[in-house]
């Protein structure tokens, strides 16, 4: 059972949470069910790391696992901290950033801090640029930037071949500090979330506690980046941000009948 799940990718979900939480006690590069079937329809590494290889309902289940460990789990701790803080959020209620939190947000963080966890060579360019991007927000020349970043990714991944013989030490000494590197990745990501909101004076703990949820996420992004592929983490990101826009839509119009 486990062999034939290895072969096709498939997974129960509770051996799939078994291997996430392995993965975040010791990351590693190595697969443990390598998403064979994109890269076996002759799509090659591009198809391979872009094309999910996950079904919709497990990618649910993912994200409805996480909204559980943020909202029930976390959310009356972060509640209470934001409460005490003195802090406010920057989302506006009353008009939800639907494109930025589904479509832009997904894309843009899971390439500025996910993307090169496999690709590290491509990281180097493509991590300024995304700075870049991200800094400057929804304007046309930074979507048109991103747009042109993915075409050279495309157009990188067609020369998907085995590394050369000088490289491979490189590549050794990455393998030994990728545990370092995507716990940075994930912290780096939880620490942008900051943003979020507008405080004057925080203690550092306080700022820890709000971005819990966000830290949480990142580490289950990461596994999914590396053993599902950038795309599988890109949908996940826009579908665990659905959650909350949702719920936030939903009270809205209750308030607004109400009234």
């Amino acid at each position: 059972m486990i062999e034939q799940s290895r072969v096709t990718g498939v997974l129960p979900f509770r051996e799939e949470l078994v291997h996430c939480l392995r993965f975040i006690r010791r990351p590693t590069l190595t697969r443990a069910f390598a998403n064979r079937s994109a890269g076996a329809r002759g799509g090659g590494a591009w198809h391979a790391d872009w094309w999910p290889g996950i079904s919709v309902k497990r990618l649910l289940a993912w994200a409805a696992l996480l909204w559980f460990v943020n909202i029930v789990l976390l959310g009356p701790l972060v509640l209470g901290v934001f409460e005490l803080s003195g802090a406010s959020h920057r989302i506006d209620v009353h008009n939800l950033p639907w494109f930025q939190a589904l479509l832009w947000a997904p894309i843009v963080e899971e390439l500025l801090f996910r993307f090169g966890l496999r690709r590290p060579v491509h990281a180097l360019w493509l991590v300024p640029v995304l700075i870049l991007v991200f800094l400057n927000g929804m304007q046309w020349w930074a979507g048109s930037l991103l747009g042109l970043s993915v075409l050279v990714l495309w157009w990188l991944a067609r020369w998907d071949v085995m590394p050369s013989v000088w490289s491979w030490s490189w590549l050794r000494a990455y393998c030994k500090v990728f545990p370092w590197v995507m716990h940075a990745s994930v912290v780096a990501f939880a620490a942008l979330h900051l943003h979020n909101f507008k405080f004057e004076q925080m203690a550092w703990w306080m700022m820890v506690v709000l971005v819990l949820p966000q830290w949480v996420t990142g580490l289950v992004l990461a596994w999914m980046r590396v053993e599902r592929g950038i795309g599988a983490a890109i949908l996940l990101h826009g579908l665990f941000n659905a959650g909350p826009l949702a719920v936030a839509w939903v009270a809205l119009q209750f308030a607004n009948a109400a009234s």
